[in-house]
């Protein structure tokens, strides 16, 4: 039989009330009344894969939450099936029977009730510093993130700020904002209170001269702070060694114990100046009788300054060696040309200042001065032969002795040639024979000469082209002021402009050309001046008078009187011309 579409209506209509008496039936509910959204809330672990974990909160499905929130730090799951955990309802959904949970938000909201409690009774909480952020640290409180600032992280100033990251320490909770979800810590609360405490045991028991422990505390470029157990004493640079030192770095880091003496303490002021090198002798006692003048001592470099080094000649002794006492031979521009720092040196003591706790040392003292030798073995006049080391465009550096150059001067090279750079002759290399022209030792200067190898020139011509003499020569350079005339190998005249022509000459370049040879008159001649003065015009003139007679002789039937000059200023405009 058909049963009606009415009659199929009732039936699944009473079908569906059953569905829901059954539903209600297996999920009760009263039973799901406690899962109030942001609350925490019992759970049983029912199942764990990969990705997440569901957990049974006896609500109408259970909750799924991503398996990250259960793992530790090395990754591994931290929960099994059937394990109970406190879970945090975030959001649920009666109508579709969904539920969303957190372990993490359950953990934090647990966390935040103990911190609040540490808070409540003024007590610590073990925290580790994570990362540096501005104005401070993040501080992992063992699943709270809190903030310490800068100003709260010690009782002075950290040099270092990225040395306490990772590591542990004891905080005080300053402020909770749990909707936030901050909190802010401090760590010099707690160090004040600690060293408030040690320093009044401290200040019954302290006193000047007393040799006590410390841990040093911070390192500055003056000195070093040292806890003293409540109270910070100064060890200042100049108290830590006998020896010099750059920087208190250089003996003592962050941590270090030492042992100390008391110098000097402010009982009012609460301040204590400590010594380190006071706990040993002064190495500088009767410094004349271990160290006397003349004497010789091996040393250390333990510093280069530009003006020298710095030889330590035992612990907390050390004498300065001036950069002009390093070398007998080189011009030094900066030790390290010589020395660095490390080097072992003998030095001969050349001064010593006990009162300014200051020896003068000399490197060069060690070897016999050279040039003391080379004055002996190279007097004045002597001739030598030694090698080009260096050319520059004054001279040419000739090597003598070790450490030891010669200086040839360009205007030495030749008597007669005009050199611009001594290249045009030389190259570095080339074995030369030079005069010892001078040896000053004080000055340490030794000049050579070439030419001096050979007579002066210039000394026999004035016996050889005395004023009044015709000479012969070649045109070798043309200048606005005259011509210069080589009237031997190395010898030149000066023809100047004004002796060049009667007529006025607006250059010599017009008249004349560079080869040429030419006829002039001597009329100046000077050895010690090295000049020889020539006139082209005098010598025309003196031409043109002895040609004048013959001239006019040779004229058909003109008077004397009459024409003489004109023939002459006739005669003297064609020689002009030629």
């Amino acid at each position: 039989m058909v049963a009606t579409t009415e009659e199929m209506e009732n039936i699944l209509s009473a079908d569906e009330v059953s569905f829901e008496d059954a539903l209600e039936q297996y999920l009760p509910i009263a039973d799901c009344g406690d899962l109030g959204e942001g609350s925490i809330v019992p759970g049983e672990v029912v199942k764990v894969d990969e990705d997440n974990v569901l957990v049974d909160v006896n609500f109408k499905s259970e909750g799924q939450i991503p398996t990250s929130e259960f793992l530790d730090a090395d990754g591994t799951v931290t929960v099994s099936v059937g394990e109970k955990v406190d879970v945090y309802v975030v959001r649920k959904n009666e109508s579709e029977g969904t539920i969303i949970l957190s372990r993490e938000k359950a953990k934090r909201m647990q966390l935040f009730d103990t911190i609040e409690e540490i808070q409540e009774k003024n007590d610590t909480i073990k925290g580790r510093i994570i990362r540096r952020i501005k104005g401070g640290y993040t501080v992992d409180l063992g699943g709270i993130e809190a903030f310490l600032p800068g100003s709260h992280v010690d009782l002075r100033p950290v040099p270092d700020m990225d040395a306490l990251v990772d590591q542990e320490f004891d905080f005080r909770i300053l402020k909770i904002n749990r909707r936030r979800s901050n909190v802010i810590v401090s760590r010099r609360v707690l160090l004040e209170e600690e060293r408030e405490t040690k320093r009044q045991e401290l200040l019954g028991t302290l006193e000047e001269g007393q040799v006590l422990k410390g841990k040093v505390k911070n390192i500055t470029e003056y000195g070093v702070f040292v806890d003293l157990g409540g109270l910070d004493g100064l060890l200042h640079i100049t108290d830590m060694s006998w020896r010099r030192i750059k920087h208190p770095k250089e003996m003592v880091s962050l941590g270090d114990e030492l042992e100390l003496k008391v110098l000097n303490f402010d009982k009012d002021n609460q301040k204590v100046s400590l010594g380190m090198k006071q706990l040993v002798p002064d190495p500088w006692e009767s410094i004349e009788t271990k160290y006397p003048e003349g004497e010789r001592f091996n040393g250390r470099i333990t510093n280069l300054v530009d003006y020298g080094a710095f030889v330590e000649l035992e612990e907390g002794v050390e004498g300065l060696v001036h950069i002009s006492e390093m070398s007998w031979t080189r011009k030094l521009r900066h030790p390290s040309q010589m020395v660095h720092t490390g080097d072992e040196v003998d030095v001969v003591i050349l001064g010593v200042d006990p009162d300014k706790k200051r020896i003068s040392l000399g490197m060069k003292q060690v070897n016999p001065n050279p040039w003391d030798l080379v004055a002996e073995k190279y007097p004045e006049g002597t001739i030598l032969e030694g090698t080009i080391k260096n050319i520059t465009e004054f001279g040419m550096f000739i090597g003598i002795e070790d450490g030891i150059d010669g200086l040839i001067h360009v205007s030495d090279i030749s008597w007669t040639k005009k050199i611009r750079h001594p290249n045009e002759l030389y190259k570095v290399g080339d074995t030369v024979q030079a005069k010892v022209l001078t040896v000053d030792k004080d000055a340490e200067k030794f000049t050579l000469g070439v030419k001096q190898l050979a007579e002066d020139p210039w000394l026999m011509v004035p016996d050889r082209y005395p004023e009044g003499t015709i000479i012969e020569g070649t045109v070798t350079n043309i200048t606005d002021f005259g011509l210069f005339v080589e009237v031997e190998e190395g010898i030149e005249g000066l023809v100047h402009v004004s002796e060049i022509s009667r007529k006025k000459v607006k250059s010599p370049s017009e008249m004349f050309k560079e080869g040429v040879a030419i006829q002039a008159k001597v009329i100046h001649v000077s050895a010690d001046e090295r000049r020889l003065g020539l006139s082209i015009k005098q010598l025309k003139t003196e031409e043109d008078r002895k040609s004048a007679p013959k001239e006019f002789r040779s004229n058909t039937g003109e008077t004397a009187g009459t024409n003489l000059g004109d023939l002459l200023r006739a005669e003297f405009e064609d020689a002009d011309k030629k």
